[in-house]
């Protein structure tokens, strides 16, 4: 699988080591920065995983940052894109499989290595559900196509 990560200085150690991890397991990863820890914005590199999926250079995407809700927010706004953040191996599984979720997003600040890493697995080995979660998910996907109000 093709998998981009992404993360400002607050994920760059955990950034690094789901990509090791990934690619241990065999899986072709593209590593979108930060490369070190100076001080960036989230929402650049949030906005660059999420493009790589949409785009389709990615299969799938996962983007850290202090929280990992910053940088989810910021995925969240490419259109396409459902970024979820996580903070183990259940919630990963769950956004997979009710959310299809296609960006995983993690806090390195609230969670360990370890549990991080639980939580990537399961995330792609889950599958989404379809069913009664279609629904929503093309509900998700009409907000993106609604005319915005002007001001």
């Amino acid at each position: 699988m093709r998998l981009a990560v992404g993360s400002d200085h607050a994920g760059i150690e955990l950034k690094a080591a789901v990509a090791g991890h990934l690619q241990a397991a065999g899986h072709d990863v593209t590593d979108l920065g930060t490369q070190d820890a100076s001080s960036v914005d989230y929402p650049d590199y949030g906005a660059a995983v999420g493009r790589a999926v949409v785009g389709g250079d990615a299969d799938l995407g996962v983007a850290v940052c202090g929280s990992g809700i910053g940088i989810a927010i910021a995925a969240n706004k490419v259109p396409g894109v459902r970024a979820a953040t996580v903070h183990d191996a259940t919630s990963a599984r769950l956004a997979r499989e009710h959310n299809d979720a296609n960006v995983l997003c993690l806090g390195q600040r609230l969670i360990g290595v370890q549990v991080a890493l639980d939580a990537v697995d399961a995330w792609l080995a889950a599958g989404f559900g379809g069913g009664r979660h279609q629904g929503r998910i093309d509900k998700i996907s009409a907000l993106e196509h609604e005319p915005q109000p002007q001001h």
